[in-house]
């Protein structure tokens, strides 16, 4: 949601070097943003396994390496998009004069030269980075999710698809999340993907961790699902979504990517509500809300999860079928005449 700040800050300032410093997992997809000059790695996985081998001085030694290797760029801004002490701390590291935190907090705010409050009323997709590129002058309209992919990666996901003998159209389901009260339900999931499969190709895509809990889904479904969980790279991702006919998703980045990619998504939200609106008109939130919700970290319904409960299976395929007529009804209009 964050990444809206790349196009805002580069028409802001055209001529700047804008970088960003990310963890090795992120880094590869910013790395494929031509409005990003460069990407700072922080090899977080090498210094948990030199802590882990009590190997202080190598740990000592690379977080000095890191220091300076943002020290000698000689930054005039930085952005702490995090807020946190983990991120404020390298933000103060790279010597900037000037740090901006978003809602900084466990001490990182004392860090900043500037804080500008994280929580605000807007229902839109990334709202506390589209006022944080407000704030900062650019101009309302030049933020929108930009995450771009390498004709490389085009391919590679092409090929991916080709050996399992998937071409479009083909719709894609992101069912995992963080956690158990963002997720939907698995059997609804099967019974979705029996009513869709039978359609055109139907691909469900996820991290590693989720291959488990994927192959149960996908074993119920009876064949009705291809599961690409954890045979694909974040970037990979953006380019099967790039291609689908729709996506249908919970709380979870790749729903987000959906909406980023400009695919048809429909976004299943309960315990968590992180927009109401897509600012896509091919895409939107389905969410039903109920007193207690949204509860965040902390349900109140016993584990049932009724929030999400009472998004049914025939809730979602109306509202898919809707979704899709309204974006087939506005790309007639926008034909020429006689077409």
């Amino acid at each position: 949601m964050a990444s809206g700040l790349i196009p805002a800050l580069r028409h802001l300032w055209p001529n700047a070097t804008i970088a960003w410093l990310a963890e090795d997992a992120m880094a590869d997809t910013l790395a494929q943003n031509p409005k990003l000059d460069r990407v700072h790695r922080i090899p977080r996985a090498a210094w948990r396994k030199m802590r882990k081998e009590n190997d202080y001085l190598g740990l000592i030694k690379s977080l000095l390496a890191m220091k300076r290797q943002l020290t000698n760029e000689r930054y005039d801004l930085v952005l702490d998009l995090q807020g946190l002490l983990k991120s404020g701390i390298w933000a103060w590291a790279s010597g900037a004069p000037y740090r901006i935190g978003l809602g900084s907090r466990e001490g990182s705010q004392f860090l900043m030269t500037r804080v500008i409050p994280r929580e605000m009323n807007d229902p839109r997709i990334g709202k506390e980075y589209r006022d944080l590129a407000i704030q900062l002058g650019a101009k309302e309209e030049t933020f929108e999710l930009d995450i771009p992919f390498s004709e490389h990666t085009a391919d590679a996901s092409k090929a991916l698809l080709e050996k399992h003998g998937i071409s479009p159209p083909y719709g894609l389901i992101a069912p995992f999340t963080t956690r158990p009260q963002k997720h939907w339900f698995d059997e609804r999931w099967v019974s979705l993907a029996q009513s869709l499969g039978h359609q055109q190709p139907l691909i469900m895509l996820g991290g590693p961790s989720d291959r488990e809990q994927a192959a149960k889904i996908a074993d119920q479904a009876g064949g009705q699902i291809l599961s690409l969980v954890g045979e694909t790279s974040l970037e990979q991702c953006a380019a099967i979504i790039k291609g689908a006919a729709f996506l249908i998703g919970v709380d979870t980045g790749l729903t987000h990517l959906g909406i980023a990619q400009k695919t048809p998504t429909l976004a299943l939200f309960g315990s968590t509500l992180p927009y109401a609106e897509t600012t896509r008109a091919n895409s939107r939130v389905l969410y039903e809300p109920l007193p207690c919700s949204p509860c965040h970290r902390h349900p109140t319904c016993g584990g049932r999860f009724d929030c999400m409960r009472h998004l049914d299976e025939s809730m979602v395929l109306h509202a898919l079928k809707d979704l899709l007529k309204d974006q087939k009804d506005a790309r007639h209009e926008g034909s020429p005449r006689g077409l």
